[in-house]
Order: structure tokens, then C-alpha cells, then sequence
């Protein structure tokens, strides 16, 4: 034979050409095959095995090379072919040489297949029985096992052959695993494998029982005496096929340990562990032999092993978990399970341990042998490292497990004893909530709801680390995919029919974080409940400096994140697509929220109201609810709606009378209502107006109607709730029934908010609404404090006639409650700067509605003035604040008013007029007599408002002069105003007549503002009775000596404001000439001199001639202050003291003008600079000086000065005041020839036409306005220049 020909030349030429082939082309030297020569050289024991082995390598080249030539050879005769196959089997008992042997089974494997002829397979496993029959003894039968299990590897349709035809056969293989040998037993082990893991499985279904079931016998004891790797491995591997048998199963699992009997005691694995049947003398006798098996194999080095004995236990369990869980617990497999968790990376091993123990979990065995407990921290450790892996499931697996822990672990054995374990697992759930896959975080957020069990809390509760795995949910709602409504209407069927999409996944993390949210809720409503747990005793001290580990912090978090995040991510999605488990879940997160914080809940149901909640629940109940679908939906709706409600009707909101049985009248609507109330709004309209049925449940639509519109929610259009809110009112009288009292309150506001855009009542409907409200018994409990009711009531005359008067009432009763906040202990200062705040505010808010109403409907000014006339004095007060602010002109209101206004005073006036002259009266009118200084004040703006002009005041048939007759008789005819004004200058008196400031104690002086008032109201008084010659009744003496001496000598210590009031009552008394009949005016030493007086003093009484000249000092040292209005009223009384001096003593009038002084005082008026130079104050100060002195004063570089100032600054430039003082100025001058130089004449005359006309008009025009420095209101004509 060459190296290349497979021949022997010595015998080839004997054989017959027709077993011969020339494969390749001739003439490039093809190999040449001869069948003959090779059997026969096979067959010859003289040829070396190294020749044969050659041979055969040639043999399975040409099979490799040359498909289907040597099946042509060997077709020509079966026989031959039979022959050559079973010479090839001979070979694999009696070769030697393993290299032969591996060419021998590698040549048969490729022969068969060549031949793919079922008479040649079957031909060699008859073979192979045959040998197996034929020898005592399988000691020699490696090879041909190794060809067998290569041979099912390789033509998987043998092994259907195998478990039909060759049942002996294959117990002849499970006798073979008998066989000590361990090399021969993974052989056998190795055609089993082969067998049972063919493909299709049917030869594993197919095969006998009787036969699989000494299978797994044999191959429990191969398992327990095996030493080798290889034949461990093997039988493992053989193992994982048998166990996906159900019955196979059930024979491994019936196994006992006593049943089999272990040869040998060796090491079995990589890691010199001690064999299996060395362990099993120290297990019970009946204890099951496979768990102890695959425990042992999870203590193996080798890492492969573990993972199928994993796979081994998971297989078995899935099976019948209920069945097959207490043998595996009770070998203690989940602590080894625990245990390769806690110390392996590897992701198959972990995925197979996670599968064993969440099967395992499902017996309570498990949880009863604490192995929970035993394994939490093995498991939190393996589920941080499996969130770094790249490969998700696995985490995914074991936040499955942990899921099942948490859920099915009793409640009398606590997981986490300590707060280190709890938060070990919360920070591990923090990571997986926040991981990449959102599979991964929908997991880990459903393992967070089971962690937020009461029993699984530590002691203390670990609120702190809750409160991190809630903002770490709540921040993954970030990255969540939303997709817009036109791409979901596009694709919605095709999303929700792929459950790998990321919109579907987004919607189940949702969800999920929806269930795990709620549960946190009720994890802070069972704390809170529990008082140990509220307080959280057990903290560590240093942690509760901090409140981030407290409840009521958790609580915050719960409703901050609710606030900010859940609730319009919820929207988003829900707007597109409404989920009912996600809404479900979503309303019973808010209604937990009003039981967490109670004292926040106003504010949240007010931003949840106007936010549109009210619309959103009741949509979603009429589109998910209706026809009794979403039970639990439709609960967890009404139970939203109606703690929202709840929350809505405040204290604030109710009259407090009626309150509480509003609120349980409310509550007992919604509650037995709402469940049936599944409607669209669109419908409400037609439930609304059904006439028969019951009238509770549109009641309760009454009810959500009012709520919802009190936050600005229009539910339905105005005109539609008009209109069907009258109608059912009108249908409740027609079948005599009476509406709720709390109903009737909503209806009313319904109606009042919702006029201005539906059609006028008629007046049926008036009559009916009118007897609604009269059957109520105080129409104060019906009463809301909005403008729109005022407008309603006013708006229909049969309403007014009844109501408008309560309803204007109760709204600045009202108002004033809400506004008033000062105790009595309030200083002061706080209610003056709070009573300012409260005037400035009411102009912006209740007041403006109040003019808006009287424009519209001016009877309501008549009713306000009826209130002032007839009210106790807080409201009536309130209501000439308004009407205050109605005169003050604010508005642009038509001064008809004031004309219209005026007759109904001269009434109020006259009547009380009556009452003051007949006590018989006196006890019924007793509150128009006390509302007398109302009425004069209102009397005051309303003259202020519209000033008349001096012919209606002759007219004594005038409205005008009418007015102020009986205003001024009145006041004079007082005789407790005048006692009181008397008792406060008297206590004035003594106070500043004191030598030391602690000679009297505060509260005998006056209040400031009030002795201001009585200063300027007895100067009104005077210059009144002087114009209207008015009979005075009783005086009041007032002491000229003490006011003189304040204004000299403590003029620092005094209030500009009470100097300002001094000097405008003594402005008053030098106009009259120091004699009124409304003041008896005392003088002194001081002032007059010792008696007899002279001839001079006597002129000047009581003033005297000294009181004449400490008085002008006095004015001359107030005019160098810089307060505006002192020096007004300076300058003011320094005139009329000039002007009574000239008229009672001319030379002391010249006297006081050209004293040393008066230079002095000019000199630094002048030297002030240009503003103080222009004043009006100081230009009529200057003409004074003119008036009475001539020049010896005034120079006439004096006067220069003042032009210079004037031209410097322009006449444009000055005040109508300053122009009307510098026309008087320059005119003296150009009369009396002051200034003789023609140029400066031609200057004089040149800014007199400049000036232009005198102009009267400016000098009243603001006249009538009225200051308010603080309580003290100052009329601006008494200080006009």
C-alpha cells in the first residue's frame, strides 16, 4: 500500500476490479480505493495496528473528500458492506491502541451517515447487543459506548430506534453504569446523555418506564460514588436532562438515602470536600438522597457544577414546588443557595439560585425555618452587585425573589430587627428604581411596595430612608416616554398589542410606582396611628436634631412629590389614554394625602379644586365607570370627591351656627350619592332635570356644581347651571318638598355666580327663589361672602325689597370679622398702622365692589344711608367708610349724587333732631341719636365732594343751607359733645400746666389725635356759629394763657401735628376777635399784666399786649420749620394775630412787626436758599411785613433778592399758590414805589404779565379735600394760604 492508494499490493491483484476506484482525474493521480484490500488488511492480525490506522485515516478522508464514492463501492453488495461494518465493530473490542480506536469509531460514525440505510443502523445495535450478550463482562466495551453515544450525537434518529426496538439493550447500558470502572461509566453516561437529549425529545418521552426509572437509580448511585470530574460532570449533565421528566422526577425525589448504598468513600469534588456517601451515614435515613446530592454540588469548586445543580434543584422544583420544597429546605439547600449568592458573580449561577429560591418561597417551610432571615443580607449583597451586570435579567430575577420574601414572610418574624438591614435594602432598591431599564425599575419599584409593609419596618422606622426611595421613584418619571396624542392615535393598537414597546413600558412602570406610592401612603397613615411609631422613640439622639428622619417629614415628602411630580405626569398620561388601574391608584394616593397633613389640606384642595379635579374625577367616572364597570375605580373616585369636598367646606366657608350640620348633611350626600353618579358632564344637564326620581342625587350634582365653580371650575356654561338650578328649585316647591339647607346655600351660589350671562328671571321664578330663601329661619346661614350675591339680590327689586339690606350687612359684617385681627393689649401704633393697611386695601377689594354695585344700582345707596342712620355704631361706620370713598370721587360718578344725597341727610338730621327734643323718643331712636357723628361726618364729605357756591348757601330754602343749620344747632345744642370737648381741654391744661412729666400719670393726658380733633373741631364750631349766627347753649372755657406758653416754650417737645391744630384754633379765635359765644377764653398774668390793665392791654384782652408779642415770637420761631403744614398755619395765624392787632391796637401791631426779630427771622428766610425763598408760606409772610411795617424792614435788597430767586428759577416753574403770593407781592411793591430804580420797575412790571391774571379759581381748587394724618383728618381749606 503507497502512501496515498488505500491497496495492498500483495493481495490486490486477487480482488476484483469492481471494488476498486480511482477517485480524482487519471491522469493527475487520483487515490486509489480498494474495499477488498481494506478489509482484508483490517481482518489480518499480522498487519500492524499503525498501518490500519492509516489506512483508516484514509478511509475517513475520502468519506470527508468524496462523498458518496465508497457508498457506491459498498452498494454493489450489502453483504460486503454488512461485513465491512461489522469488522470495523470487531476492531472497537479487540484494538489496543487508543489513536486506532479513535479512527475506528470516527470512520463507522462517517460509514453510517454515508450510508443514512436504517438496515445498517439497525445492523449495528445488533451488533452491539450481541457483544453485550455474548460477554460476562462490559470491561471492554468503552470504545464501543464512546461509539454508540457518538453515533446518537450524530444521527439522532438511533435513539427513537434505540427506545422502541432495543429495550434490552438499554438495560444492558443501565447495568454497564454498574461497572466500578469510572472511565466506562461516563461512557454509558455519555450514550444516555446522547439519548434522552436528542432533539424533538421524543426519545426521552418514548422511553419505557421501567427502564427510566432504573436509570435514575442507577445514575443517583453513579452520582453518589462518582470520584472523577468527568463522570461527575457527566452524570450532572445527565441529570438536568432527567429532571425535565415529570415522572422521572418523581423517582429521583423517592430516592431515599438508605436505598442506596455507596461503594466508596474518595473525594469527589475539585475542592477536596468529602464524598457523598461519606455525608449520607450522617443524614437521617429517610432523608431524600437527590437534595443532598445537589446541596453538595453547590460546594463544589467548580463553578459549572454549581450552576447545574441550580438549574438541577429549579427544574425539579418547578414541577410541583408544593411537593418537592420541604426536601430540599429540609437538607438546608436555600442557606447553600444564600450562601453562592453572597460569594459569586456569576450570572448564570445567580438567575439559577434566584429561580431555586423563589420556587422555594412558596412553601412555608421556608419562612418557618427563618431561612428569610438567614438569607436577607446574602441577598441584598448579590442584588447590588447583579445591578451593575450588563445582562437584566438577572436582576430582574432577583427583585423577583426579594418581591416574594417581603410579600410572603409572616408577620411574627421580623426581616429587619435593625434599621442597618432595612436601609441596606432600601438603598439596593434605590438602584434599581433608578437603573437604565425601566423592566428593571418596574420591578424594583413593586419589590418597594412590599418593603413599605408595617411589619417589615425596623425599630426605630427608617422614615429617612423611605423618603429616599419615594424622590428616587418620583425622579425616574423624568426620563418616561410620553408619547404626544397624534403619534399614539397613529399607533396606540400596534403599541399596546407590543409589550416591548417603551410607551406600554413606561405605563406599567406608572403603574407600578402608583401601588408603591399608595402603599407608602399607608405605611404614614398606620405610623401615624400608632403612637410609638409617630414619635419614633428609639432614635438615635443626634438624629433628631434633623427632622429628615421623622414621619411628619415623610409626610411632606409624600405630598411634595405628589404635588410637583405624580400628579401631572399622571394627567399626561391619562389625558391621552385613560388607564383605570393607574387612576384607581392615583385618587386613592390623593385622598390619603388630606388624613397625612390635615393642617395643609386647605391649600392643596384649593389648588386641586381650581386646578380642574372635580372635572377630571367626574370625566373619568362617566367614561370608566358607567354600566357598573371599575368598581374599584368608581370607590376610589367618590372617596377623592368626597374628602375633597369635605376639605373645601371649611369653617371659614359656613356660617359658624350651621357648620357642623352642613357638614353632615354634605357628607351623608356624597357619600350615599356619588358611587351612582357615573355620568359624562354632558348628561348632567338631563339628570338635573328629570322630574321624577329621586331628588338626592341631584342634590349631590348641586353640591359638586358649587364646590367646583367656588374655585373658578365651570363644570357646565353658566346659562345651562342658571337655568337648570332654577328649575330645580322650582320643581322641589311644586312637589312640596324643601331643599337641604345646605343645598339651598349652593343653589344660591350657583344662581348669584352665574347671572351675568343667562337671561333675567321672570317673575315666577323670582317668587319661587324668593320663598326658597324665606324658609330658611336666619338668612345669615345662607350667606357667602362674594359680590355676585350683592349684585343678585340688588339686581331684582322683589329680591331687594327683602334681602339686599341683610345681604349689605352681613358683607361689611363680615368683612370687618376677616380684617380685624388686634386684641385689646394692641398698642396704639399697631391699630393705627393696621387700621391705614385695612383703608388702603378695602378701596382695592369689598369697597370697590360695594361702588361698582351702587353705580349699578343706585337704591342701594339709600339702603347704605338707612344703615348708617339706624345701625350700631362698627357697621355703620363701615358703611361711611364706604360711602367715603363713594364722595371722595375715586370714581368717576356723576355729581348728581351728592344732590340726591343731601335730602335724605336733611331727613336723617330733622329726625334725630325730633329725638333730641322729645325724650319720649329717645329710647326707640336711641341708635339714630348715637349715629348723630355719622351722619354730620358723612355730612362733611358729602359738602367736601361738592362744594356749593355761596348763593346757595344765602338761600335759606336751600338744601345747602338747611343742612348746615341743623348740623351746626345740633352740634351746639349738644350738651355731651360739649362737656366731653371741655373734660379733654381741661385734662390738656393740667397736663401741660404740670412743673414735672410724672406729675400725672399717661392716661390722664389725651390721646394726641383725639385733642387734635377737639382743637379743630371746636374751630370749626366757631367760625360756623359765627357765620350762621347759631344760639349756643353752653360754652367752653379754654385757656389762651396755656396755648401761648406750649407755642413759646414747648413748642420742641409738642407734635407738629398738635401745634398745627393750636394754631388753626387760635387763627379761628383772632378772626372773631378773641369773642365767641361758643369759647370762654381765660387768660393770666402772663398774658394781660397785673390790674388794673391799661389802656393797651386792656384793647387786646384777653390776648394783652405781652401775650401779643410772646404769640408773634412764637409764629416767627415756627416759621423756620420745614414741617408744610405748621408752616402754613403759622404764617395763617401770624395774619389773622396782625389782623386782629390792627384792628384792636394799631401801634402794637407795628410794634410787633418792626421788632429786632422780624429782621433777624427775614434774614435767615432769605438765607434758606431758593426753595424756602419761593414758598408761598414764606411770600405771604414777606407781604405781611409790607403791610404792616413799610420799610423798616424789608430793604430793598431784600426784594431784589426775591426777584433774583424768581428769575433764576421762572415763573412757569412755581406753584398757583407761589404765583398768586409773588402777584400780591410785586404789586405792593409797584403801588408803594419800593423799588425807585426804572429798571428795576420795568422788572416788576415786566413778571407781573408774566403772572397774568389772577386766578381765584386755583386758590379753592383743592379746598375741599381732606387730609388723613393718621387718626386726624385735616380739611386743606384751613390751610390755604
Amino acid at each position: 500500500m503507497t502512501s496515498r492508494d488505500i491497496v495492498c499490493k500483495k493481495i490486490h491483484f486477487r480482488h476484483d476490479p469492481k471494488w476498486s476506484r480511482r477517485l480524482g482525474p487519471v491522469e493527475g493521480g487520483g487515490l486509489l480505493l480498494c474495499v477488498a484490500c481494506l478489509i482484508e488488511m483490517i481482518d489480518d492480525e499480522d498487519i500492524a495496528s499503525v498501518r490500519k490506522s492509516s489506512a483508516l485515516s484514509s478511509v475517513s478522508g475520502v468519506l470527508k473528500c468524496s462523498p458518496g464514492a465508497l457508498r457506491e463501492l459498498l452498494q454493489q453488495d450489502h453483504r460486503v458492506c454488512l461485513h465491512f461494518t461489522a469488522k470495523l465493530l470487531g476492531m472497537l473490542q479487540t484494538a489496543e491502541d487508543p489513536v486506532t480506536l479513535e479512527k475506528v469509531d470516527q470512520v463507522l460514525v462517517q460509514l453510517l451517515l454515508e450510508l443514512q440505510s436504517e438496515l445498517s443502523f439497525r445492523f449495528v445495535l445488533d451488533e452491539i447487543h450481541k457483544q453485550l450478550s455474548e460477554q460476562l463482562s462490559v470491561k471492554h466495551f468503552l470504545p464501543t459506548f464512546s461509539f454508540l453515544g457518538n453515533l446518537i450525537k450524530a444521527a439522532p434518529t438511533v435513539s427513537q430506534s434505540l427506545v422502541t426496538h432495543y429495550v434490552p439493550l438499554l438495560d444492558r447500558l443501565c447495568s454497564a453504569l454498574l461497572f466500578p470502572d469510572e472511565a466506562l461509566k461516563g461512557a454509558v453516561v455519555y450514550v444516555w446523555l446522547q439519548l434522552l437529549g436528542a432533539p424533538g425529545g421524543s426519545a426521552a418521552q418514548s422511553l419505557p418506564s421501567a427502564v427510566r426509572d432504573r436509570v435514575c437509580n442507577v445514575l443517583l448511585k453513579t452520582l453518589a460514588n462518582a470520584s472523577s470530574p468527568q463522570l461527575l460532570r457527566d452524570c450532572v449533565g445527565l441529570l438536568s436532562q432527567l429532571v425535565h421528566l415529570a415522572d422521572a422526577v418523581s423517582v429521583l425525589m423517592n430516592s431515599l438515602s438508605c436505598q442506596v448504598m455507596c461503594d466508596e468513600n474518595e473525594d469527589i469534588l475539585a475542592n477536596n470536600s468529602q464524598s457523598l456517601s461519606q455525608n449520607q451515614d450522617q443524614q437521617p435515613p429517610d432523608h431524600c438522597l437527590l437534595p443532598l446530592i445537589l446541596k453538595k454540588l453547590l460546594l463544589s469548586g467548580d463553578e459549572n457544577l454549581q450552576v447545574t445543580s441550580a438549574k438541577c434543584i429549579a427544574s425539579v422544583l418547578v414541577h410541583s414546588p408544593s411537593q418537592y420544597s420541604a426536601p430540599f429546605i429540609n437538607a438546608d439547600v436555600p442557606e447553600f443557595l444564600f450562601d453562592r449568592l453572597a460569594c459569586s458573580s456569576n450570572e448564570v449561577l445567580l438567575w439559577s439560585a434566584y429561580s431555586c429560591l423563589l420556587l422555594l418561597t412558596e412553601e412555608p417551610l421556608f419562612f418557618s425555618q427563618c431561612h428569610s432571615v438567614y438569607g436577607m443580607e446574602s441577598l441584598v449583597r448579590s442584588l447590588k452587585e447583579s445591578l451593575q451586570l450588563t445582562n437584566l435579567e438577572v436582576p430582574k430575577q432577583g427583585l423577583l425573589l426579594l418581591r416574594e420574601i417581603l410579600e410572603r414572610q409572616p408577620a411574627s418574624v421580623r426581616l429587619f430587627p435593625s434599621g442597618a438591614g432595612f436601609v441596606a435594602v432600601s438603598e439596593v432598591l434605590v438602584g434599581g428604581v433608578s437603573s437604565s431599564c425601566l423592566l428593571v425599575a418596574t420591578q424594583a419599584a413593586s419589590v418597594t411596595s412590599a418593603l413599605f409593609r408595617l411589619d417589615h419596618q425596623s425599630r426605630p422606622v427608617q422614615y429617612e430612608a423611605i423618603i429616599k426611595l419615594i424622590e428616587a421613584i418620583t425622579n425616574r418619571f423624568v426620563n418616561l416616554t410620553l408619547p404626544s396624542p397624534a403619534h399614539l392615535r397613529s399607533s396606540g393598537r400596534m403599541k399596546r398589542s407590543d409589550p416591548s414597546s417603551q410607551a406600554l413600558r413606561s405605563e406599567r412602570f406608572l403603574l407600578q410606582s402608583l401601588v408603591c406610592f399608595q402603599s407608602a401612603c399607608r405605611l404614614a397613615e398606620e405610623c401615624a396611628s400608632d403612637p410609638v411609631l409617630k414619635e419614633n422613640t428609639f432614635t438615635a439622639p443626634y438624629k433628631h436634631s434633623g427632622a429628615q428622619d421623622s414621619l411628619e417629614s415623610l409626610c411632606q415628602c409624600l405630598l411634595r412629590c405628589c404635588d410637583a411630580v405624580w400628579i401631572p405626569t399622571v394627567i399626561r398620561m391619562c389625558e391621552r389614554a385613560p388607564s383605570a388601574p393607574i387612576l384607581q391608584n392615583f385618587y386613592s394616593i390623593l385622598s390619603s394625602q388630606f388624613t397625612l397633613l390635615p393642617s395643609l389640606m386647605p391649600a392643596f384642595a384649593n389648588k386641586l379644586a381650581s386646578s380642574g379635579f372635580y372635572r377630571l374625577a367626574v370625566e373619568h367616572k362617566g367614561l370608566l365607570c358607567a354600566g357598573n364597570r371599575n368598581p374599584n375605580l368608581n370607590a376610589s373616585c367618590c372617596g377623592f370627591l368626597q374628602k375633597l369636598s369635605m376639605c373645601l367646606l371649611s369653617p371659614s366657608d359656613l356660617p359658624s351656627g350651621s357648620h357642623q350640620h352642613d357638614l353632615k348633611e354634605v357628607e351623608n350626600l356624597l357619600l350615599h350619592n356619588l358611587p351612582s353618579l357615573c355620568y359624562r358632564l354632558s348628561e348632567w344637564p338631563s339628570v338635573l332635570c328629570e322630574y321624577q326620581g329621586p331628588q338626592a342625587p341631584k342634590y349631590c350634582l348641586v353640591i359638586v356644581l358649587y364646590l367646583a365653580l367656588q374655585q373658578g371650575d365651570r363644570l357646565l356654561p353658566d346659562q345651562i347651571v342658571f337655568s337648570n338650578v332654577v328649575w330645580l328649585l322650582r320643581s322641589v316647591q311644586e312637589q312640596g318638598c324643601v331643599l337641604p339647607h345646605s343645598v339651598l346655600r349652593s343653589a344660591l351660589y350657583l344662581l348669584a355666580l352665574t347671572q351675568d350671562k343667562s337671561p333675567s328671571l321672570d317673575g315666577a321664578s323670582l317668587n319661587c327663589i324668593s320663598k326658597a330663601l324665606s324658609s330658611c329661619q336666619s338668612f345669615s346661614s345662607l350667606y357667602f361672602h362674594h359680590a355676585a350675591l350683592i349684585h343678585f339680590m340688588c339686581r331684582y327689586p322683589e329680591l331687594a325689597e327683602k334681602f339686599a339690606a341683610v345681604v349689605l350687612e352681613l358683607w361689611l359684617t363680615k368683612e370687618q370679622d376677616t380684617n380685624t385681627g388686634l386684641t385689646p393689649a394692641d398698642t396704639q401704633e399697631e391699630k393705627e398702622s393696621c387700621a391705614d393697611e385695612r383703608s388702603d386695601q378695602k378701596t382695592d377689594t369689598e369697597t370697590m365692589e360695594l361702588l361698582s354695585v351702587m353705580e349699578k344700582y343706585p337704591a342701594v345707596i339709600l339702603t347704605l344711608l338707612d344703615m348708617v342712620c339706624t345701625r350700631e355704631a362698627p357697621l355703620a361706620e363701615r358703611v361711611l367708610g364706604v360711602l367715603e370713598v363713594l364722595l371722595g370721587g375715586q370714581r368717576g360718578y356723576n355729581i348728581n349724587l351728592c344732590t340726591k344725597l343731601r335730602p335724605a341727610l336733611l331727613q336723617a338730621l330733622q329726625r334725630v333732631s325730633v329725638v333730641n327734643t322729645d325724650h319720649w323718643f329717645e329710647q326707640e331712636y336711641s341708635a339714630q341719636v348715637n349715629s348723630l357723628p355719622l351722619v354730620l361726618k358723612l355730612l362733611c364729605v358729602t359738602q367736601a365732594s361738592d362744594p356749593p357756591s355761596s348763593p346757595h348757601y344765602s338761600n335759606m330754602e336751600g338744601v345747602h343751607f338747611k343742612l348746615l343749620y341743623h348740623a351746626v344747632s345740633m352740634l351746639l345744642s349738644n350738651s355731651g359733645l360739649m362737656d366731653q370737648l371741655q373734660t379733654v381741654f381741661s385734662s390738656s391744661s393740667s397736663s401741660s400746666s404740670s412743673s414735672s412729666a410724672t406729675s400725672l400719670s399717661p392716661s390722664a393726658c389725651p390721646p394726641l389725635a383725639l385733642l387734635c380733633c377737639c382743637h379743630l373741631l371746636l374751630s370749626s364750631l366757631i367760625t360756623l356759629q359765627r357765620v350762621h349766627s347759631t344760639q349756643v347753649r353752653k360754652s367752653i372755657t379754654w385757656s389762651l394763657d396755656t396755648a401761648v406758653q406750649r407755642l413759646l416754650t414747648q413748642k420742641r417737645n409738642t407734635d407738629s401735628l398738635l401745634l398745627i391744630s393750636y394754631l388753626r384754633l387760635l387763627q379761628v379765635l383772632l378772626d372773631t376777635d378773641l369773642a365767641s359765644e361758643v369759647v370762654c377764653l381765660t387768660s393770666g398774668p402772663g398774658l394781660v399784666g397785673l390790674r388794673p390793665l391799661g389802656v393797651e392791654d386792656g384793647a387786646l384782652y384777653p390776648l394783652g399786649s405781652r401775650g401779643a408779642q410772646c404769640l408773634s415770637i412764637a409764629l416767627s420761631g415756627l416759621l423756620l420749620q420745614k414741617h408744610e403744614l405748621l408752616l402754613r398755619a403759622s404764617v395763617n395765624c401770624l395774619s389773622s394775630l396782625l389782623g386782629f392787632l390792627q384792628r384792636k391796637s394799631p401801634a402794637t401791631a407795628k410794634h410787633v412787626v418792626c421788632q429786632p426779630w422780624s429782621r433777624f427771622l427775614l434774614h435767615s428766610l432769605l438765607s434758606s436758599g431758593q426753595s424756602c425763598l419761593l414758598h408761598p408760606a414764606i411770600l405771604r409772610f414777606i407781604i405781611l411785613l409790607l403791610q404792616d411795617s413799610g420799610t423798616p424792614v424789608l430793604r430793598e435788597p431784600d426784594l431784589l433778592q426775591v426777584m433774583e430767586g424768581v428769575e433764576r428759577r421762572g415763573v412757569k416753574e412755581l406753584s398757583k399758590e407761589a404765583e398768586e403770593a409773588l402777584r400780591l407781592l410785586l404789586t405792593q411793591i409797584q403801588s408803594r414805589d419800593l423799588l425807585p430804580r426804572e429798571e428795576h420797575k420795568q422788572k416788576v412790571k415786566n413778571m407781573i404779565e408774566e403772572l397774568g391774571e389772577s386766578d381765584e379759581s386755583c386758590r379753592h381748587s383743592q379746598s375741599h379735600d381732606v387730609l388723613h394724618v393718621g387718626d386726624v383728618p385735616l380739611c386743606l381749606s384751613d390751610f390755604v394760604l
